[in-house]
């Protein structure tokens, strides 16, 4: 009879131990730290030929009400910040992107009202004219800026653009970014031009001229018609090419 409470005993113990294994792998991690709300927000630079401009949308809820802002919104459950940022894109400006390059991770516990909201910025460049936009979600309207010329903005999106405004400026004298704000065909007057904007600075036509073409990633326009003898000659980024010539370490800079 011993020998079989012993064994009972036994076993009664080892079903307590499994449980209590099962409970611990089936209960829900929990742990004592405050816990951020995550929210993405996009910079998407446009350029109109002239003026470099920045897609902003005005909010219709507060905090904020009536304030011009980046889109952007929370993160969703069960999704990552740059899907997010992706959806959140498309909802207010109607605007489907595929690539978004991570800028930064802005985090001051009081960066917006409603609490401790911890935002990932994403930014990109787009040619305005091959986009329909269309306001939705919680935004009365979007539309184009011009970058030195925006109004107020609301939560701690000033910094944000600033620091996205930084990152271009740096990026596109050793990345060939900029070809994406541009038409498919373009002149090198119209190249450099915009290499200007964004540097805000002018820069030497002979010089320029003879770096960009020594690269050898503008295919030239065949079959151009030109009305005059002063029509300029127009280029294509030759993108095939520039990411074969990046497998050989190759480096880009114009400036």
């Amino acid at each position: 009879m011993c020998k079989n409470n012993t064994l009972y005993l036994h076993v009664w113990v080892k079903c307590i131990y499994l449980c209590g294994v099962l409970k611990i792998h089936t209960m829900n991690y929990t742990y004592n730290y405050p816990r951020p709300a995550l929210t993405a927000d996009c910079v998407i630079f446009g350029y109109d030929g002239d003026t470099m401009k920045l897609l902003l949308v005005k909010r219709n809820e507060t905090p904020f009400r009536g304030k011009w802002s980046l889109p952007g919104g929370f993160v969703g459950e069960n999704e990552d910040a740059e899907t997010a940022a992706k959806r959140v894109l498309f909802e207010k400006t109607g605007l489907e992107r595929n690539f978004i390059e991570q800028l930064y991770t802005f985090s001051q516990p009081d960066r917006d009202p409603r609490g401790w909201v911890v935002s990932t910025a994403y930014f990109a460049l787009i040619n305005p004219k091959k986009i329909l936009l269309e306001a939705g979600g919680n935004t009365d309207a979007v539309s184009w800026h011009a970058w030195n010329k925006i109004p107020p903005l609301a939560f701690d999106h000033k910094h944000i653009l600033q620091t996205a405004i930084t990152r271009l400026k740096g990026k596109i004298s050793y990345q060939p970014i900029g070809f994406e704000l541009l038409d498919n065909y373009f002149s090198l007057r119209q190249l450099q031009s915009l290499y200007e904007t964004i540097l805000e600075t002018e820069l030497d036509k002979r010089n320029f001229r003879k770096k960009i073409l020594k690269t050898n990633l503008l295919e030239e326009m065949k079959n151009q018609v030109k009305k005059s003898k002063n029509d300029p000659t127009l280029y294509r980024f030759d993108k095939k090419q520039y990411e074969a010539l990046e497998q050989t370490g190759f480096q880009f800079s114009i400036v």
